[in-house]
């Protein structure tokens, strides 16, 4: 390959299409807008979603639903997950570097999935009542 032989593609570049330029160019007269109508004339135009005085269909269906963007800063993990992080004391910098809650968390709560068998010393980690129940059991603390 040379510089000089450098081209794009096989129908990459088309020839502009030129409207109302005579009947020879297949768009002549009405230039591919059809006979009448709103979306013929010169500044035609309706807003997406207008149905012709219609009431429009995101008006008609009712509301729904709710997503709290705070959601995206709170994780949860169960108790398989920390006892198989076989540490004494475990906190949220200790869960980020193990990959088990992504950087961007600030609040992380254990569920009662699982059993524990290691005594494990929770700081600035939230537990359920069966979780916190199960790590006591264990010998470990939530603090």
């Amino acid at each position: 390959m040379e510089l000089n032989n450098i081209k794009p593609a096989d129908g990459a570049k088309t020839t502009r299409r030129r409207v109302g330029r005579g009947i020879g160019s297949g768009f002549g007269k009405t230039a591919g807008r059809g006979h009448k109508g709103q979306k013929s004339r010169a500044g035609g135009f309706h807003k997406v979603g207008f149905e012709g005085g219609q009431m429009p269909l995101q008006r008609r269906l009712p509301k729904r639903g709710f997503k709290s963007q705070t959601l995206r800063y709170n994780a949860e993990i169960n108790l398989n997950e920390l006892a198989a992080l076989n540490l004494a004391e475990v906190d949220l910098l200790a869960l980020k570097t193990a990959g088990l809650v992504g950087q961007m968390i600030k609040n992380v709560k254990v569920i009662k999935t699982g059993e524990i068998k290691s005594a494990v010393k929770l700081t600035g980690i939230g537990a359920t009542a069966g979780a916190k129940a199960a790590i006591e059991a264990a010998g470990g603390s939530v603090a």
